[in-house]
């Protein structure tokens, strides 16, 4: 008997795994939470890569158009793709694509209305990976994470604010200087108030800006994807941040321009098995 109270909505063969929906009432969030893990065959453990959504999606854009089990099934990994946010009667949201819900930034929010349920941080950081540990065949000593845009953003972020438990952090377009664009100015107003400081902790630049020495060096690298042709890239993105910034601490960003590409599915999915191969050296680098 877990801990956990899981409810399985679905669970298909997929390239001799499986791939589940699953459902659970969040105390984090304090609503019903769905996300999605795709197992490959065995008996495991096996290491785990987190992929964080972004703006509008939930966890099946990336589990219909990811294209992801089969670099997966080869690696053996576990992927879990959790939702972007809190969602359901009650919960605060806004008319505009990019607050509210689908759109969490994965934060912990301070602000009324959406203090009462999107804790987003705390949900990945603490209460997911718990639940994860005791219902799946996971070795939590061997964990990456990755994500897109919004989702991009949070896998930086959260990367940087635990080097101790990701052995590998990758991202395709995200969104890199949150504090400092349009989306990010707008969710980390929203969601934390008018204290610039306090944005800080959500930046992937500002975190790295902020970091000593040590930790610096318990996040050697980074692997990013960006679309050259992304409608997004001038003004919501700013990769060109994130690079100063890795240059001047000393971390190895390996960041891939790639011509033709947009910020779509179609750009992530050619790329997906790339970095799933990367992740997968650095679970058993030495």
């Amino acid at each position: 008997m877990t801990e956990f109270a899981l409810e399985t909505l679905s669970t298909n063969r997929a390239h001799g795994g499986t791939q589940g929906v699953y459902r659970h009432a969040s105390t984090a969030t304090h609503t019903p939470m769905t996300f999605s893990v795709f197992v490959p065959e065995g008996e495991g453990p096996f290491p785990v890569l987190w992929y964080l959504s972004g703006l509008t999606c939930t966890h099946a854009n990336v589990t219909d158009k990811g294209e992801y089990r089969a670099a997966c099934a080869e690696a053996g990994i576990i992927f879990i793709a959790p939702d972007t946010s809190p969602r359901g009667e009650g919960v605060a949201d806004d008319d505009a694509y990019d607050f509210g819900q689908g759109a969490g930034f994965y934060v912990d929010a301070t602000q009324a209305p959406f203090a009462a349920h999107y804790q987003m941080r705390t949900y990945i950081e603490d209460e997911l990976p718990s639940l994860i540990a005791q219902n799946f065949p996971a070795d939590m000593t061997r964990q990456g994470i990755t994500g897109h845009s919004m989702g991009g953003h949070g896998a930086l972020t959260i990367g940087l604010r635990n080097p101790d438990r990701f052995k590998s952090v990758s991202a395709f377009a995200p969104i890199c200087h949150p504090s400092q664009v349009p989306w990010g100015e707008k969710a980390l107003g929203g969601y934390l108030g008018d204290d610039r400081q306090a944005w800080r902790d959500y930046d992937a630049v500002a975190l790295i800006e902020d970091m000593t020495d040590d930790r610096r060096a318990r996040v050697p690298s980074f692997l990013v994807d960006q679309g050259a042709d992304d409608n997004f890239l001038a003004k919501q993105l700013a990769p060109e941040a994130l690079a100063t910034a890795c240059a001047d601490a000393g971390i190895d960003l390996r960041l891939r321009m790639q011509d033709g590409y947009d910020h779509s599915y179609y750009f992530i999915s050619t790329f997906m098995a790339d970095h799933i191969r990367w992740h997968a050296a650095k679970f058993h680098a030495v």
